[in-house]
């Protein structure tokens, strides 16, 4: 069995403002930062200071700072960076508030020159995968986006899938054979709230 932990960064300034982040790379802001800590922390306390033997992120800097405060309480050297596992790009509507281009468009979705889902999870899927492949019977955090994590996990479970997913949070994923199984969703470390 590999265990996936499927962890959404930190809060950042855009997330704050209901903005569409996509493939812009702000920082993670002051509340961010506390959620790095504390998801570090929840992982830790879960699944023991040496349960993780690797940690992949994102290659945007709101991922990798998030990461890294993961890898340092499981004693990790270093993070690495994994495209696969980057947002989705929402084009010109980078930057933009959610809720203006939803009532403009009906949903995100139908925004022109914005990723097609179905895009998004054919890379996620194919990296997961691949990470499990690399790392049997091992437990590794990998720290990516809403727009990445919730459609994924959604395909792993089938239709009707709905959980909140708030930033510093994670989903727990085991492979057994070539089979996944989402074990909890959504679990969300309450210090940094």
């Amino acid at each position: 069995m590999t265990r996936v932990l499927l962890a959404r960064h930190g809060r950042t300034a855009l997330n704050a403002d209901g903005l569409l982040r996509g493939l812009a790379d702000p920082p993670l802001d002051r509340r961010g930062r506390a959620e790095a800590a504390a998801l570090a922390d929840a992982l830790r306390a879960a699944f023991g200071s040496d349960a993780v033997t690797a940690v992949l992120a994102s290659p945007l800097q709101r991922a990798q700072q998030t990461a890294r405060a993961v890898a340092g309480r499981f004693g990790v050297e270093s993070v690495a960076s994994d495209p696969g596992f980057t947002d989705r790009d929402y084009g010109e509507w980078t930057g933009q508030p959610r809720d203006e281009v939803v009532a403009r468009f009906g949903s995100v979705d139908a925004a022109p020159g914005v990723q097609p889902e179905g895009e998004v999870v054919a890379r996620a899927r194919a990296e997961l995968d691949a990470v499990a492949d690399a790392h049997p019977e091992q437990t590794v955090v990998v720290v990516s986006h809403d727009a990445v994590i919730r459609p994924l996990v959604e395909s792993l479970e089938g239709a009707g899938t709905d959980f909140m997913l708030p930033t510093g949070s994670w989903c727990e994923l085991v492979r057994t054979g070539r089979e996944w199984t989402v074990v909890s969703v959504g679990n969300s470390p309450v210090e940094a709230r």
